[in-house]
Parts: structure tokens; C-alpha cells; sequence
């Protein structure tokens, strides 16, 4: 009898936690991150609510093989210590075969654990050239663009422009004493020459710089035709583009994707007119393409209050859709989602058709996608002025 008994508990504890290892299988796991507090939530908040919104579409579109996406999430409050805990910790606990960070200096202290311990797919949300290097970080992936390729769409967009007097055109490089805004400097430098551009000017401040009278004073000595503004969001862009139109400068002021958000055309107000920039995303109004009128008809269900989605929730719900298409292919190629199987289905994204939010996309040299398109500023919205332009041709 005893043994009976004994029989049959090991029979139902075999049964149990099979039943427990089915039932986890039936949910993929996202773990995040997330700057919801702190002096990144203008952005971060934003960021959060687009990748989890691109994963509950997912869910409602039947998910990944009859399995559906578990979000699971931290509030980091930008802090890079705590965002490495909150790492480490959703890592022992849940073991998901895909995380997100919250800034570029997480994403470069957790690379060599990525690669080496955690084998788990990572993107976060910074555009770094570092972290898309795929010898070095083939689990990390950019959303997009890296900084010095949206450098890159820029000068190639002004070298199709006509020529003042059949001249070089002239560019001034506006940057934040920071990794963010050095980051695509180098790479810039080197293209502007290959494509006849003379960089006449290079801007250097501390990030929220309240004092640009220098900075001014250069740009009106060296005459630019075109000022590339890198490492900043908002502060000191209206400064610089007031100042500028005060000493009478004719300059074209662009910025690269953080400084490319309503907040900032709020306030710049008038200033705005004209102001120039790169995204790799469509615009919330921009309902002609299909996946943004998906995102809005999604919004108007889950969220009935919200009139307006920023840029930053955009790259939330990119994000999400990379998550959601190799997931998919590892599927479809009979492969169990894994942060290895995943790692090795970037390469293999090419002409993807994103329904518009982010063009027709390949991950071809790089875990980036190397494409974005020119805007400007027009009536309080950015409207494109090129067609998608690539960097990895």
C-alpha cells in the first residue's frame, strides 16, 4: 500500500511539473528595464508604453506560434546602477530569451555578460555604433540607425542639395561634451570629406548649455550653410536657432532623432519653421501607411484618451516588432525562441516591409538598420522632404 502510495505521488509530482514546464512554454517573455522615472521619463514612459503595446498587438494577431508575449518590467529611473540589478535580477528570475535597456551605458556594462553568461537577445534604447557592431555584440541590436548613420543621411541629403555659388557646401557639427554626442563625430568627419563637404565649424557645450555666446560668435564667423545638432534633446537648440536668426545668420539647423520630437518644435514655437532632421520612423499622423493606422486603431481601443504618440513610442513599438519578427522566424525555421536562435536570425532579416513605420528593412553589415529619412519642420509637424535613405549601399 505504502509503496503504492508512494507511486502514485511520484507519478502526480511528474505530472505537475511537466504541467508547470508546459505552461511556461506557452508565454515568450520579454524583460525590460525601463526609465519610467528619473531625468530620461519625458522620453522613457514613451518608450515603455510603445513596447508594450507592440507586444499586446502582437497577442491580439495570435502571437508566435500559438504562444503569446509576456511583458516584464522594472522602473529603472535612469540609474545605471539600478538598471544593472533590475538586469541581472529579471535575468535569474524569469530567464527571457529577450531584454531591454534603458540607455547606452547599460547596454556597453552588460555586453560582455550578454555575450559571454546571458546569451539573450538586447536592444535598448540607444542608437550607439558601439553596441551594433555585430563581432563584437551579435546579441544587441539598434532600433534603427546608429547615431553616426543618421550623421550619415544627413550628409548625404545635403550633398544632393544645390550648391551656393557652385561651392562646397558648409557644415557646422553642434554637439554635447557627452558619449551621445561624441559618438558619430569620427565617422561623420570622414564622410563629409568623401563627399566634398567642408565641416567649417565643430560646436562643443555641456548638455543643457545656458550660455552658447561663443558657440554663436564661432558659427557666425565661419558662415555655415547647415548645423548637424548631436547629443542634445532640447536645451540649448532654441538658444542657438534664436541667436543665430538675431545675428542674421542664413543657416539650416538640423538635428538628429532625439532632437527630433514635438516637445522640442513646442519649444522652439516660430523658430521652428524650416528646422530640419532625421527619424526612422514615421509620424503618429502620418495614417497613409498601414502600420500607423494599426498603432492608432490600437491606441483608440486600449487607450481612448491619448490624441498624440511621440517619436520615442514609436522606437518602443519598433522595437517590439524586432522582437516579434525573429521570434517568428525562428518558428518558422523549426527553432526553439532563444536568445542564441535569435541572435542568429538578424543577419537574416532582409526586405523587411514594416507597413511604412520604418521603411523596408535589412539588417545587412550591421545589427542596424542603416536607413532613415530627412523631415522638416512645417505648421507645428515634420514632414518628409526625401524618400528612405540608406547607409549600408
Amino acid at each position: 500500500m505504502k509503496k503504492s502510495i508512494i507511486l502514485a505521488l511520484v507519478i502526480s509530482l511528474a505530472l505537475f511539473l511537466t504541467l508547470g514546464v508546459s505552461f511556461a512554454d506557452e508565454v515568450i517573455k520579454v524583460g525590460a528595464g525601463q526609465p519610467i522615472t528619473g531625468r530620461f521619463a519625458f522620453a522613457g514612459k514613451h518608450i515603455h508604453q510603445g513596447l508594450m503595446d507592440s507586444l499586446g498587438y502582437a497577442n491580439e494577431q495570435g502571437g508566435v506560434g500559438n504562444k503569446k508575449f509576456k511583458y516584464i518590467y522594472e522602473d529603472t529611473g535612469y540609474d545605471l546602477k539600478r538598471a544593472i540589478a533590475s538586469f541581472k535580477k529579471i535575468m535569474a528570475q524569469e530567464k527571457p530569451p529577450m531584454m531591454y535597456g534603458e540607455s547606452t551605458g547599460v547596454g556597453k556594462a552588460m555586453a560582455p555578460e550578454i555575450n559571454s553568461r546571458y546569451h539573450v537577445l538586447y536592444g535598448s534604447t540607444s542608437f550607439s555604433e558601439e553596441l551594433s557592431d555585430r563581432q563584437k555584440n551579435p546579441y544587441i541590436f539598434v532600433s534603427g540607425p546608429t547615431y553616426a548613420q543618421q550623421f550619415g543621411v544627413l550628409l548625404k541629403y545635403i550633398a544632393g542639395q544645390p550648391k551656393k555659388n557652385n561651392k562646397p557646401h558648409r557644415v557646422a557639427f553642434f554637439y554635447s561634451d557627452t558619449e551621445f554626442g561624441r559618438d558619430p563625430i569620427p565617422f561623420a568627419r570622414k564622410l563629409a570629406k568623401k563627399l566634398g563637404i567642408e565641416v567649417v565649424a565643430e560646436e562643443v557645450t555641456k548638455v543643457g548649455a545656458v550660455d552658447i555666446t561663443s558657440q554663436l560668435l564661432d558659427l557666425k564667423r565661419n558662415k555655415p550653410d547647415y548645423c548637424i545638432f548631436q547629443g542634445y534633446v532640447v536645451p540649448p537648440i532654441p538658444e542657438v536657432i534664436k541667436g543665430a536668426k538675431d545675428f542674421g545668420l542664413d543657416i539650416t539647423f538640423m538635428g538628429t532623432f532625439w532632437a527630433m520630437s514635438k516637445m522640442l518644435l513646442d519649444k522652439l514655437g516660430p523658430d521652428a519653421e524650416g528646422y530640419m532632421g532625421v527619424s526612422p520612423y514615421s509620424y503618429w499622423y502620418m495614417d497613409e501607411f498601414p502600420m500607423i493606422q494599426a498603432i492608432r486603431t490600437y491606441s483608440e481601443k486600449h487607450h481612448p484618451d491619448v490624441t498624440y504618440r511621440p517619436n520615442s513610442y514609436m522606437q518602443g513599438w519598433f522595437t517590439g516588432m524586432i522582437y516579434v519578427k525573429l521570434s517568428k522566424m525562428c518558428h518558422e525555421a523549426g527553432l526553439p525562441i532563444t536568445g542564441e536562435n535569435l541572435k542568429d536570425m538578424i543577419p537574416k532579416v532582409k526586405d523587411w516591409d514594416t507597413g511604412g513605420l520604418s521603411g523596408v528593412v535589412s539588417f545587412a553589415g550591421s545589427n542596424a538598420t542603416g536607413m532613415g529619412k530627412v523631415y522638416k519642420a512645417q505648421n507645428g509637424k515634420f514632414v518628409p522632404v526625401s524618400d528612405w535613405i540608406r547607409l549600408d549601399e
